[in-house]
């Protein structure tokens, strides 16, 4: 074999393994990745619309979490203001999800529409708001012409 010929094998063997680790790659992370929505931007694209994990975030809507199952299943309505999103979470919440607080609950909606809620991340003290769930209430506000939110979220 001539050092040319030998070359561009070797240049298409690389190629080719580098197309099968992006590919590996690709698949690997198809479900470990998950967008952050509004309640706002579910009602527009409709809850039946994600197929994989999606985070929700917002304030948790006065009134409706509820603890059933000995306190183990937790239901509650995640809103921007303008919109709701229902809530499950099988488990053990964090102790600083209260009616009121930001929230962000991160799963994959069933038929009805509802969140099944793998995760649920809370607030860490009275003055952070993760930066996207600040951002969809303020859209969702400004939009109906009340006030903003106050300050900027802290990270």
């Amino acid at each position: 074999m001539r050092k040319r010929s030998q070359r561009l094998w070797l240049i298409g063997s690389a190629g080719v393994l580098v197309a099968g680790a992006v590919a590996l790659a690709v698949v690997g992370l198809q479900g470990a990745v998950a967008f952050f929505q509004s309640p706002s931007d579910i009602a527009e694209k409709g809850a039946t619309s994600f197929h994989q994990s999606v985070r929700v975030g917002g304030l948790i809507e006065v009134g409706s979490q509820k603890h059933e199952e000995g306190g183990k299943l937790l239901t509650f309505s995640i809103t921007d203001g303008k919109h709701t999103v229902p809530v499950v979470f099988e488990g053990i919440p964090p102790d600083m999800v209260k009616e009121g607080k930001g929230v962000v609950a991160e799963g994959k909606f069933d038929p009805s529409g509802t969140l099944v809620a793998s995760r649920v991340l809370a607030k860490h003290d009275e003055n952070y708001m993760p930066k996207e769930a600040y951002d969809a209430l303020k859209r969702a506000s400004d939009s109906e012409g009340e006030s903003s939110y106050g300050k900027e979220p802290t990270t």
